[in-house]
């Protein structure tokens, strides 16, 4: 038969911190006594691990600044490329314009014929 232990009465001792003894552990990790000690193994793999991360984290953090700011700058190109769009199509509408061409044209002493154009229509042999 299996007999269960009630954890009810069950109470854990644990020690209590004195004035002198957290002076001592404070003075302990300040001298670094957990890098020399027998199990400071352990440690130096957490403390490394802790050291590798960090440096991937800041690593992370200055590739998102640099995209960051490529974004901004390619932003800021694009619109002034728009612009320069825009004004260009701006300006061939105006050159575009019948009255522009006319005044164009009139400098170099060409006028407008008064008499409309006539299609010309070419027949191939094979038509004739």
């Amino acid at each position: 038969m299996q007999s269960f232990v009630s954890l009810r009465n069950y109470k854990k001792e644990v020690p209590a911190l004195t004035g002198g003894d957290m002076k001592k552990n404070i003075y302990s990790i300040l001298r670094g006594k957990f890098l020399i000690s027998d199990d400071s193994f352990k440690n130096w793999r957490m403390i490394i691990l802790i050291s590798f991360l960090a440096i991937v984290m800041i690593a992370s953090s200055h590739s998102a600044d640099k995209k960051v700011h490529e974004i901004a700058k390619l932003g800021n190109e694009v619109k002034e490329l728009r612009s320069a769009f825009v004004d260009g199509r701006s300006k061939l509408m105006r050159l575009k314009m019948e009255s522009s061409i006319i005044n164009k044209v009139a400098e170099k002493g060409i006028q407008i014929s008064e008499i409309p154009p006539t299609k010309i229509k070419v027949k191939s042999q094979q038509q004739q």
